[in-house]
């Protein structure tokens, strides 16, 4: 890292080349090409993104213009690094910049946007930062992920998990979600919201899990259908179950028709809908129309939690279904004309780094802000930049649950 660098002025807000400005002259310049070239953009884009004028970026290549912290730690955010990251005077070493997971993750998905590549590092800077709150809490009765060894075959597979998970008949992603998280599975769901745990509308990615013995984590993207959000939840956990390794999936993961996507499909369809739950479903009431599919099965997918769309794969599965049926209810639902989703507020802010993160990160934060072993302010960094009233008013709610 760099010996020295100026103290920096307070910016006068009337632009960013303002000689009144101190700037940072000792910034690594190799490193911020070497971000420039990983994300696709020239320098000049860079300016753009980020809101500094191409002269001031031109000077800073060319003739070695220093820049004010501002205008760096806006470079560094737009490339989710810290301001010390572009101090170091290394090179960069790609080895210890991305984790084994997020290599795996971009190799197995080589179009993967730069913003969910992004999203792969804050997950996993997140799990860190549960684990070391979790390691520093010293209780005795913090949960253990310690998997059951599965059957090869997807059926037997999934009834091992239910019993492991202890499931019933649950019928919400809240209900499944928290008898993951019971496993020692770190379930994170993206917000609906923009921010930074949002994933954009144009990405084709449903969620991913980053697999690890002691803590593997799962993200969910958020969806208007909560059972999507359900079957993504539990194809993930097939992934870390089966697998036991880490995967990033797509719609067109979820439909595979062969390899490991197909057998985490499998895996999720028949532990979320046994065999013996199918036998609840009529077919003397089915309806020809496929129009009228999602009535027929209405009480079977409110009772599970599930989409009309996977139980009629499943009825396909054993037998009791054509396939071209369910291909065309398929079609029917993707040319739906949808109305548009309420996107609701933000009334209830407080309430959100508990969706995201889960109630087990959130509580393993209180807990270290409660036995002061971290500040206040970091308890906010920590829970999606709450305000500290907001952070007052989380702790109530998590105190009266």
């Amino acid at each position: 890292m760099a010996d020295s660098a100026p103290t920096q002025g307070v910016p006068s807000g009337k632009g960013d080349t303002m000689d009144t400005v101190e700037r940072i002259t000792e910034i690594n310049r190799d490193r911020v090409r070497w971000c420039c070239r990983e994300r696709g953009i020239t320098v000049e884009q860079l300016a753009d993104e980020v809101g500094i004028s191409k002269k001031t970026i031109t000077q800073f290549f060319e003739i070695e213009e220093g820049l004010t912290f501002i205008q760096l730690r806006k470079i560094a955010d737009y490339f989710g690094r810290g301001v010390l990251f572009f101090l170091d005077e290394g090179p960069v070493d790609p080895a210890r910049v991305h984790s084994v997971q997020y290599r795996t993750l971009a190799n197995q998905k080589p179009g993967l946007s730069f913003e969910v590549k992004k999203l792969v590092e804050r997950v996993e800077r997140q799990r860190d930062v549960f684990l070391s709150l979790r390691e520093a809490s010293q209780a005795e009765d913090r949960i253990k992920f310690s998997p059951p060894v599965l059957s090869k075959q997807p059926e037997a597979a999934a009834a091992q998990a239910r019993k492991w998970l202890g499931l019933a008949r649950e019928s919400s992603f809240d209900e499944y979600r928290e008898r993951v998280e019971a496993k020692g599975v770190l379930v994170i769901r993206s917000n609906g919201y923009v921010g930074q745990w949002q994933i954009a509308k144009d990405s084709p990615v449903l969620g991913f899990n980053l697999y690890d013995a002691d803590c593997p984590v799962i993200f969910v993207r958020k969806s208007r259908w909560d059972t999507q959000q359900t079957f993504t939840l539990m194809h993930e956990l097939g992934h870390i179950l089966l697998h036991r390794s880490s995967s990033v999936d797509d719609d067109a993961d979820m439909h595979a028709p062969h390899g490991q996507e197909r057998e985490a499909n499998a895996f999720a369809g028949h532990l979320l809908v046994p065999e013996a739950s199918l036998l609840a479903i009529d077919d003397r009431q089915r309806p020809n129309d496929v129009r009228a599919l999602d009535t027929w099965l209405k009480p079977h997918r409110t009772a599970w939690g599930v989409s009309t769309e996977m139980l009629l794969r499943r009825l396909v599965d054993v037998g009791r279904l054509e396939e071209h049926t369910y291909v065309e209810y398929r079609a029917f639902f993707k040319n739906l004309v949808l109305p548009e989703e309420d996107r609701g507020n933000r009334m209830y802010r407080y309430r959100e780094p508990k969706h995201i993160f889960g109630e087990p990160f959130v509580r393993a934060v209180l807990g270290a802000l409660s036995a002061r072993r971290i500040s206040a302010t970091k308890a906010c960094s920590y829970l999606d930049g709450l305000k500290l009233q907001d952070l007052h008013q989380l702790e109530r709610h998590v105190a009266s649950l």
